[in-house]
């Protein structure tokens, strides 16, 4: 392994490589993974299963930090920029020209490195000849943590950002840069700028989000895709997206998984041999060996059974099923009006006042489940209290469904709201199971790059889909369509409360339902193989509650305290230790959606004992909305053995978007 290859791009910046090459003379091919996530230390125990198992199956497999992070120079602006994608297409041709490289390269990823695999393979550069994509999006603005239909995220919008204004302003390792890393730090220091607040100036899919999202022009890939996703994970509608408009070789496998790559034993399981598949991936489209990849279903999915609710699950039991292709002549639409005679906030025939308090949502779960204790949504009893319901009988065989849901309604409202829908599992005993749920903003019902006026009583039909989801309802349980227009913290509310209705007449809940006697190829995955783990010494994560709500009935209050538990201190055999805490709180009144405010606090310390070396980092953030503009705070502080290097601080007032459709 070769831990500090400098790659010089084009305007004279190094990034910082880690290569680890098989123990042959002979040329191979080179995978490439390119995060901004520090190879030296956040990563490595991730990068020690995966890219020397890689090596040891004849590949150069090599771990790029990129631009302005980790031990690479420069300065990062923000996620994807044209920048960090031209630097994509430059290591990629510099990969290609090496003397142990046969000139094929593949580039794979989870989340970040998903995403830029896809970007980058969009650029087409000719070496790239297959990527592996996993947990990713092809649309910047529909998929990740910045908006949900439209609707401003609370939950993640400020969460990620402060992460990354945490993780930008670390700084290069001393032991790899010499005297040089503390120039490099105050460059990256001086040019931080807080991203959340460039997120929420782009309230419409404008070209900001335009640019990153290979749905705008899918005919751009040329290179071999295979997609991967978790039921669990909320980029999982890509892979579907991917199989029906990828024009070139494209194939797709999603598991039950997290936002984890699925060799990884985390839950809910169960684990497979993902290296060992993706191998398969490798050989044929960079080796041209005969692996029969290309023969394999479009689609490989786990079909979940019903579970009871729970915020973890070791395995969810279910079984494998596959697609020929996608869409699946196996799946067909199944379209329900809604009864009113199944809706208990029903009277009749009239329209139905979704009069949701705004702490509904407090039981959703985390946004970016990763497979810890208390990441998946509890029983939804007291938010189905919370919403107008509707309720299918007992059903008398098994429903399996396949696909993305979408519930169509027909609203009124006096001005504008946000309508969240959830699909639940309801057990005999009530028990209520969250299978999926969608939301949308009402301004955005005509397109999500533009807003569109609500008039007051003015019926508007609304076709609001629901993410991705397998899951088999049994004989004796009803599905549940629950609608509300609140959805905290998830979703940001407007500052002012609409009256809304819903008419059950012109309402639907539409389900891709797979046909009982649907055909299927086996699907037999090895068990999961990787590379002996990296030595380093977790010292324990937090002792604090991953998720914590509370309640004061004499304001009305409902606050949510999480801690992600990113992993507390660890120690590398090199000697570095590395120690994060970070806590985030949601809050709300229950009647007040002007209440609505988040905060997010970093801790990072990152130190050498035996060299003098001690870094701190801290950062606290805030979002609010005051007379309906966001208002966001961050504070930043940096240290050096003690000692302040950096303060800095940024107020800002955003206004809500009130661009409209002439």
């Amino acid at each position: 392994m070769q831990d500090h290859v400098l790659i010089k791009m084009s305007d004279g910046v190094n990034l910082s490589a880690r290569i680890w090459r098989p123990l042959t003379d002979e040329p191979v091919p080179a995978l490439l993974e390119y995060l901004p996530y520090r190879k030296g230390d956040w990563t490595a125990p991730r990068d020690a299963q995966r890219h020397p198992w890689y090596a040891a199956h004849g590949y150069a497999s090599v771990r790029v930090d990129l631009r302005g992070s980790g031990d690479s120079e420069g300065t990062m602006a923000d996620e994807y920029t044209e920048q960090e994608l031209a630097d994509g297409v430059e290591v990629v041709e510099w990969l290609a020209a090496q003397p142990w490289c046969t000139g094929s390269v593949g580039m794979f990823g989870i989340s970040w490195g998903g995403f830029n695999s896809l970007q980058v393979a969009a650029l087409a550069p000719e070496a790239l000849k297959a990527i592996v994509t996993v947990c990713s999006t092809d649309d910047r603005y529909a998929d990740d943590v910045h908006y949900f239909g439209g609707a401003v995220l609370g939950v993640d919008m400020l969460g990620w950002a402060t992460t990354m204004l945490a993780f930008t302003a670390r700084p290069p390792d001393p032991a790899r840069l010499g005297e040089r890393w503390k120039d490099l730090w105050t460059q990256r220091l001086d040019a931080l700028e807080p991203l959340l607040d460039t997120w929420l100036a782009h309230q419409e899919r404008d070209d900001y989000w335009r640019h990153g999202s290979v749905c705008e022009d899918y005919g751009a890939i040329r290179a071999a895709v295979l997609a991967v996703g978790g039921w669990a994970d909320p980029y999982r509608n890509t892979v579907f997206r991917l199989l029906q408009n990828l024009p070139g070789p494209a194939k797709g496998i999603v598991g039950p998984w997290a936002h984890q790559y699925p060799d990884i034993q985390a839950e809910p399981g169960p684990a497979i041999g993902f290296l060992q598949e993706t191998l398969r991936w490798w050989d044929r489209w960079l080796k041209d060996e005969p692996t029969g990849v290309e023969n394999d279903p479009a689609l490989r999915s786990w079909m979940q059974d019903s579970v009871r609710p729970a915020t973890r699950y070791a395995e969810h039991p279910g079984r494998w099923v596959t697609e020929p292709s996608w869409p699946s002549p196996n799946v067909a639409p199944l379209r329900t009006p809604l009864d009113t005679t199944l809706c208990r906030d029903a009277a009749g025939s009239a329209p139905i006042p979704v009069a949701t308090p705004q702490h509904c949502g407090i039981d959703a779960g985390r946004f970016f489940p990763f497979g810890n204790p208390a990441d998946l949504p509890p029983d939804q009893r007291e938010e189905d209290g919370r919403s107008v319901c509707f309720d299918t009988a007992p059903l008398t065989a098994h429903v399996a469904i396949l696909g993305l849901p979408e519930a169509g309604l027909r609203i009124t409202a006096s001005g504008s709201a946000n309508v969240i829908v959830r699909l639940c599992d309801v057990a005999p005993d009530g028990s209520s199971t969250l299978v999926t749920r969608g939301a949308l903003d009402l301004r955005r019902r005509a397109g999500m790059n533009r807003g569109v006026e609500v008039v007051p009583g003015e019926p508007m039909d609304l076709r609001v889909p629901m993410s991705a989801i397998a899951w088999e309802f049994p004989p004796g349980h009803r599905i549940r369509l629950a609608v509300s227009t609140s959805y905290w913290p998830w979703v940001w509310p407007y500052p002012e409360t609409a009256d809304v209705h819903l008419h059950p007449e012109g309402s639907d809940l539409t389900l891709p339902v797979r046909a009982p006697d649907a055909p299927s190829e086996p699907v037999r995955f090895e068990p999961p193989e990787q590379a002996p783990p990296l030595e380093v010494a977790f010292h324990g994560a937090s002792s604090a509650a991953e998720r914590e709500v509370r309640y004061n009935p004499e304001t009305g209050e409902w606050r949510l305290i999480v801690d992600p538990n990113y992993g507390g201190t660890r120690t590398y055999p090199d000697g570095l230790e590395f120690d994060t805490a970070t806590r985030e709180t949601y809050s709300i009144r229950a009647h007040d959606p002007a209440s609505a405010n988040c905060g997010s606090e970093w801790s990072i310390r990152i130190r050498r004992p035996d060299d003098d070396w001690d870094v701190g980092i801290d950062v606290k953030a805030r979002m609010s909305v005051d007379a309906g503009d966001f208002v966001t705070a961050h504070e930043l502080r940096a240290t050096l053995n003690g000692e302040p290097v950096a303060q800095r601080t940024w107020t800002r007032r955003i206004p809500r978007s009130e661009s409209l459709a002439p």
